[in-house]
């Protein structure tokens, strides 16, 4: 046995001498201290970077064996499904993790909103995440088109033709987007370099620089009450824990928990009635043949249910953009003296509400086809959306907010 620990101490240190290992595990995990208050919402983050994983080797594998080319891509994913061993597998985890991945996404932002994680001296760590959220967004439209199914050609179709209604440079940009006058083979290679290469290295090099960023201004709690303030004789917080072992164990049960779910899934109702796959897109691509309902994938569809709601279309198009955009104003837009909605008032707390209503409101109306109800209620919804962040200057600072604690309680 001392043979063994002799071993695996000289061999840390020959890497430690050559490369900061120890170093970094110290900064950023067994040293690195974090609020002990973390609630159930800080599950998110840990998710993620699963989900990022699980995404990344199910992709390596698919692209083994998946062919981007307009007459193979439908057969080869049939293919991977039928003939390559453990294929239908690998591919439900790869469409499952990819709306796991907005869950998981949407949740996370939603808990940064409600404890205020935009605000000082973490808006850059906003910023940042904003960026990894747009680069997901890109990431999934790219990815979208690659089964080659129905859907997948008439959503892409959908969607690139928005650029077109930009002044100007709308049908060039359109065009240099598709590489075609149509959604064709040209489309679908770009789109696979893109979804397979460019794409995934930008999200890694934001997800790293993201956690840096969070481990240099140290994580926010429910409180918003920054615990480098009240640090011990030894320069450690007082309310701060180290995030190993207590919080890499605590995120562990998280895991298994969401690994349950998601193979549960995976297993039984990969498709989930047609949120996570439509059911047209097990057809093959006809640009012939329009389907009935266009819809995007559920992750896109409170902001497509933005565009259809404005009669115009290039107003659509930029109150769909703007939608989207918005959330990168938060920390300036917010006033509030407290940052954690727990000691925020009434006006604010019903603000959230109404902006998480108004959220999956629109979610489920751009899912559904268009008729004159549904159209007044996501312009209604629409309205209420923008006005959650637009009125944010005005009712954070009506807000009649408690007190904050000096420490985390």
């Amino acid at each position: 046995m001392n043979a063994v620990t002799k071993l695996l101490t000289g061999t840390r240190d020959w890497v430690d001498a050559r490369f900061p290992l120890t170093k970094m595990w110290n900064e950023h995990l067994a040293r690195y201290y974090a609020p002990k208050n973390f609630n159930i919402w800080y599950f998110f983050g840990s998710l993620l970077l699963v989900v990022l994983v699980i995404q990344l080797l199910t992709g390596i594998w698919l692209t083994m064996s998946y062919k981007p080319d307009a007459q193979q891509a439908f057969g080869s994913v049939e293919y991977i499904m039928r003939d390559v061993q453990w294929g239908w597998l690998i591919r439900y985890m790869h469409s499952t993790g990819a709306s796991a991945f907005f869950i998981c996404v949407y949740l996370h932002m939603f808990r940064g909103m409600m404890y205020g994680s935009y605000r000082a001296p973490r808006e850059l760590l906003w910023l940042l995440g904003m960026a990894i959220y747009f680069a997901l967004m890109a990431e999934a439209f790219f990815g979208y088109l690659l089964p080659w199914g129905q859907m997948s050609y008439w959503g892409a179709q959908v969607i690139i033709s928005l650029f077109g209604a930009i002044p100007f440079i709308g049908d060039t940009l359109a065009l240099w987007i598709r590489g075609d006058y149509v959604v064709s083979d040209v489309t679908l290679n770009r789109f696979f370099s893109l979804h397979v290469v460019a794409l995934p290295l930008v999200l890694v090099a934001l997800v790293f620089v993201h956690i840096i960023a969070l481990h240099e201004v140290g994580s926010n709690n429910p409180d918003g009450v920054e615990i480098k303030k009240h640090k011990g004789p030894d320069g450690i917080p007082i309310d701060g824990i180290p995030f190993h072992p207590y919080y890499t164990v605590k995120d562990l049960v998280g895991v298994g928990v969401f690994l349950l779910l998601f193979a549960a899934v995976v297993f039984f109702m990969p498709e989930l009635g047609g949120y996570f796959i439509e059911q047209n897109n097990f057809i093959p691509a006809d640009p012939l043949t329009t389907p009935q309902h266009i819809a995007p994938v559920w992750y896109f569809t409170p902001f497509y249910a933005i565009l259809r709601a404005v009669p115009d279309k290039l107003s659509g198009v930029i109150l769909m953009g703007l939608a989207v955009f918005m959330f990168v104003l938060l920390p300036w837009l917010d006033r509030s003296p407290v940052k954690s909605i727990r000691y925020k008032g009434a006006w604010s707390r019903a603000a959230m509400v109404a902006f998480a209503v108004s959220f999956l409101g629109l979610g489920y109306l751009g899912l559904e086809p268009v008729t004159p109800t549904y159209t007044l209620m996501a312009r209604v919804l629409t309205v209420v959306y923008f006005g959650f962040f637009l009125l944010m200057p005005v009712y954070t600072r009506m807000d009649r907010t408690r007190p904050v604690p000096d420490r985390v309680t």
